[in-house]
């Protein structure tokens, strides 16, 4: 059965943002599909640092925190991804990002191929410049991203406001099958991702 990781990018394990990536995993249930939640939490997270040390040699990330290893551990182990973020001050958490810069810097072949995701919690502004801040990681690493309804997010400053967001957690629904759908047509398909060619990395003047 596929399975779709659940990246709760909040410091709250079951505030906004797990309320609305709980919708998506009750689609996905209810489309035959396995979800796995993983929580970013509260400690302090390292930023990337640009050593380039899991590109020459390194295996993975020179700094062996559990929160980054265990999350790409956890990539491995799913056929998808949706990361779920707060918005704060229109955008991402710093811990959230500095986690994600690392994991698909150091780890690109676990994400690469897989469908990707993400939804965005917001009291009220800012939803869709976090959203589209998330969905530039998919799109550097050949994650196809699945749509929903409308742009992913749901407006709340309480969990139970969220659940009177019916249009939001609809979003959620539609983005849940949205991604079921896609797994199981690449199951049935039964296809590889298409090879990278050999990157050509250019700066621009030559």
């Amino acid at each position: 059965m596929p399975k779709v990781l659940l990246l709760n990018g909040s410091p709250h394990l079951e505030g906004c943002v797990f309320t609305a990536l709980s919708e998506v995993a009750s689609a996905l249930a209810t489309n035959d599909v396995e979800s796995e939640f993983y929580h970013v939490g509260t400690r302090p997270v390292q930023g990337c640092v640009a050593c380039g040390k899991c590109h020459q040699g390194h295996d993975g990330c020179v700094f062996r925190d559990p929160l980054c290893e265990g999350f790409i551990e956890a990539m491995r182990r799913c056929d998808g991804l949706v990361i779920g973020a707060p918005v704060y001050y229109a955008g991402p958490p710093g811990a959230l990002c500095a986690l994600l810069d690392r994991a698909f810097y150091s780890a690109t072949d676990a994400f690469a191929g897989k469908f990707g995701a993400c939804v965005v919690n917001c009291r009220r502004g800012g939803a869709s410049a976090t959203f589209d801040r998330l969905n530039k990681y998919f799109t550097i690493i050949r994650m196809p991203v699945v749509s929903s309804q409308y742009w992913n997010s749901t407006h709340g400053r309480t969990p139970e406001d969220v659940r009177q967001d019916r249009e939001g957690l609809q979003t959620m629904r539609t983005l849940g099958a949205q991604m079921a759908y896609l797994l199981h047509c690449r199951e049935k398909a039964a296809l590889p991702p298409p090879a990278p060619e050999p990157w050509q990395c250019t700066d621009f003047i030559r």
